[in-house]
């Protein structure tokens, strides 16, 4: 995108929308509670948002793929699955502004992964920049000063597989357009879930279906106004207002979950973005082609 094309107030808007849409996915989980398995709830999510795979349906029948195709898919749908599961247990156990603000992470560690496995340059400033926003982990868990349960655990295990599933969306999209990358990921990850979600299985009803219908459309709707806002803007643009994330959640859980306003996970979470923002820019600076995603890439 050349900075003529460039509509940066459009891209701030369907970020902002891409915002909410997540944060509601992530108020819909926790109004889901823990009745219903992490491992189910997570099946039922990707089951019923197959239904938006229709469109591409022709295009799949058409795909042939050889064998390094197809280990890639089934790699990508495995650390995906094994993310989406400990997200949906973390978010069921830990305050939401919590889980927004730790989810920021996945960004870091696909810096780190671009660099061990993409080759890219890990050039001072952006180690400097992942130093910055690892100590904004410790700000939010605070380890020895509060407890740090199983939930946050999760998110931080959470944020490595998302990580490792974006870095291997990136070698995917070399040989496969991004409908089928997406359709593929959807496919593979009802299938990995399956067995786990088979393990505990609790019938849900029809309430606990409606919110998971609700999690699926709103997770589709948000990656889609994010794909609007990455071709209206840079990332260096849109990266900074993924912050709003974290103030809907905190506002979310302290008004409608009762959970209170912890300034630690605000700060920890400002000292993350401010990183993750640094090093977007310097991709737009550098002119390269950015391989950190936006945080908003990485969710369920």
């Amino acid at each position: 995108m050349t900075i003529s094309a460039a509509r940066p107030g459009w891209g701030i808007f369907w970020m902002i929308v891409t915002g909410g849409c997540f944060v509601t996915v992530t108020a819909l989980v926790k109004l889901l509670g823990t009745r219903i398995p992490a491992p189910e709830a997570a099946f039922l999510r990707y089951l019923l948002g197959l239904v938006f795979l229709i469109p591409v349906l022709g295009q799949l029948r058409r795909i042939k793929l050889d064998r390094m195709e197809w280990t890639l898919f089934v790699g990508r749908g495995v650390v995906h699955t094994i993310a989406v599961a400990l997200w949906f247990f973390a978010m069921a156990r830990i305050p939401i502004a919590d889980v927004t603000a730790m989810n920021y992470l996945a960004p870091i560690y696909v810096t780190l992964g671009a660099a061990l496995f993409l080759g890219e340059k890990l050039a001072l400033r952006r180690v400097m920049a992942v130093g910055v926003a690892l100590l904004g982990a410790l700000i939010i868990l605070r380890p020895g000063l509060r407890e740090v349960g199983p939930g946050h655990l999760a998110m931080l295990f959470t944020a490595v597989f998302f990580g490792a599933s974006y870095l291997i969306a990136k070698r995917m999209t070399a040989t496969a357009s991004p409908g089928i990358v997406v359709a593929m990921l959807s496919i593979t990850v009802t299938i990995g879930l399956a067995p786990l979600a088979a393990m505990q299985w609790v019938t849900p009803t029809w309430g606990e279906l409606a919110i998971l219908m609700g999690v699926a459309c709103f997770a589709t709707a948000g990656h889609y106004t994010m794909t609007l806002a990455f071709r209206a803007a840079p990332l260096a643009v849109t990266q900074p207002v993924t912050f709003l994330q974290l103030v809907w959640a905190v506002l979310l859980g302290a008004l409608v979950f009762d959970e209170g306003v912890d300034i630690f996970v605000v700060l920890g979470g400002m000292v993350i973005v401010g990183a993750v923002s640094f090093i977007s820019w310097r991709e737009a600076v550098l002119k390269r082609r950015a391989i950190t995603p936006n945080v908003s890439a990485t969710k369920v």
